[in-house]
């Protein structure tokens, strides 16, 4: 059979372009190693986050007293909160194929090899059968990056995210290596339930891409609830569970310069995985990632790819925005469909939340830097003159108030000095990452304040400190 598309990766990307074009028509067949869902689903995003709220149980109910909650005696079964999130995990995953089997699209399931290419025909071989495809999706993801330290191969010390959600113990003590995004989602993690933790960045800061001002605030609680963080550390080599590092950062001179944990955990980011794909030989890449245009389209014609494999945002909700623009085009839609990259909204679930959207004031800063040059910005009287930083406690919220008592919180608003439209939010304080999207609906938009001060929030919301702001 000669299926209209091929789609190698059943994650975000994959199983959205499978369910969008299979309801158009087309037939569609869809290749998946391991299960559905991909990484976020399986080893990602889900797993980490219904162990983050088992955790935040626990901590809520040790810290309830401020509440006038008086709880006794408690206790948390990590095997259990592992069990759960095993249960959580299968029922997404069968709600996937059950959609996908809804829609008539052929699931594959094992590794899928590129045999051959052609401009009009793709052939793809996966247990020993051959499948012809007239256009290639490529959904292969992303795999955990392993640096080149000395001493971190085959040592049974070492965990990556995926050996670390798979754990149904914990170690009295952890040393993570990487301050990103799932470095601190782990820190929070392994905090919260009594774990002793400390935090090796190489970079000057934590959660370098996201606005430095916010991400501050989470720094020093963190670091006043105990969590060690080194920043400007790096990992010289590891030997056993004992990890030799240098420094270059002047705060940090009293620290040693060996350190000793139970478990090292390496987060240090994720690299495209092009397994499968050495047939494609003519296939433009760059930085480790498939070269596409605005459409998703390779320069190979009738070959896409989408997610993380792309080098661009390696985000889940991007995958999927990716392959709904990407199937669009394919399918000839009118009008056709962008994405917005500069109005992805992001999420880092430390506790409190942080999510963002648009330029943080470093990115605005360069920009106009850059935009107006030494003499433009002489003439200004600095950069500082083309934007506004609008920006309050989220106590000014009344919800927030109510349910994040000794938090403070911060919501920071980015705007063009000129034209007075919104370039960025930055927020942190329970529970921001629900109510982002209005941010991003915003920059997406290319609302201004005028705009923005028109919109009706509901009260008492959180969600409401995006009108206080203004």
């Amino acid at each position: 059979m000669r299926y209209f598309l091929a789609i190698i990766g059943g994650g975000p990307a994959g199983y959205t372009a499978a369910e969008k074009a299979s309801k158009a028509g087309k037939e569609v067949v869809l290749f998946e190693q391991n299960a559905l869902g991909g990484t976020c689903l399986n080893v990602g995003c889900i797993p980490t986050k219904s162990l983050l709220y088992g955790a935040k149980q626990y901590y809520n109910a040790t810290h309830a007293q401020k509440y006038g909650v008086t709880a006794e005696n408690v206790a948390f079964d990590y095997a259990a909160m592992q069990k759960r999130k095993t249960i959580v995990v299968r029922k997404l995953v069968a709600g996937i194929k059950q959609r996908l089997q809804n829609e008539h699209c052929t699931l594959v399931s094992g590794a899928a090899t590129v045999l051959s290419y052609q401009p009009t025909a793709i052939s793809i071989q996966c247990n020993g059968e051959t499948y012809e495809a007239e256009n290639l999706m490529i959904c292969t993801g992303s795999t955990n990056f392993v640096p080149p330290i000395p001493g971190i191969k085959d040592n049974p010390h070492v965990w990556d995210s995926t050996d670390a959600l798979a754990a149904t113990e914990l170690p009295g003590k952890i040393i993570i290596v990487g301050g990103g995004v799932i470095g601190m989602e782990f820190a929070t993690l392994y905090h919260e339930l009594g774990v002793e933790v400390t935090v090796i960045e190489a970079m000057p800061t934590i959660l370098p891409n996201l606005d430095q001002e916010v991400v501050s605030i989470l720094k020093e609680k963190y670091q006043k609830a105990g969590v060690k963080i080194l920043t400007s550390t790096k990992v010289e080599r590891l030997e056993g569970n004992e990890v030799m590092v240098s420094q270059s950062n002047p705060n940090n001179l009293n620290t040693p310069s060996t350190l000793s944990a139970d478990k090292i955990l390496v987060s240090v980011g994720r690299r495209a995985n092009m397994q499968g794909l050495e047939a494609l030989t003519d296939l433009e890449m760059h930085r480790g990632g498939i070269v596409v245009d605005e459409f998703m389209k390779t320069n190979l014609p009738n070959v896409y790819a989408c997610g993380d494999v792309t080098g661009k945002i390696m985000l889940a909700h991007v995958a999927s925005r990716q392959a709904e623009v990407c199937v669009g085009r394919m399918l000839r839609q009118i009008p056709l469909q962008r994405i917005a990259y500069n109005a992805v909204p992001s999420v880092v679930y430390t506790n409190p939340e942080i999510a963002s959207v648009g330029l943080t004031e470093e990115q605005v800063r360069a920009f106009y830097t850059e935009m107006e040059g030494p003499a433009g910005l002489e003439k200004a009287g600095g950069v500082e003159t083309f934007y506004e930083v609008r920006k309050l406690p989220m106590t000014f919220s009344g919800r927030f108030m109510a349910e994040n008592d000794g938090e403070t919180g911060l919501c920071k608003m980015l705007v063009d000095s000129k034209n007075k439209t919104v370039l960025g939010v930055h927020m942190i304080g329970n529970p921001c990452s629900e109510f982002v999207a209005a941010a991003s609906f915003a920059v997406r938009m290319g609302y201004t304040v005028s705009e923005m001060e028109q919109v009706i929030f509901p009260h008492p919301t959180v969600s409401e400190i995006l009108h206080e702001v203004l």
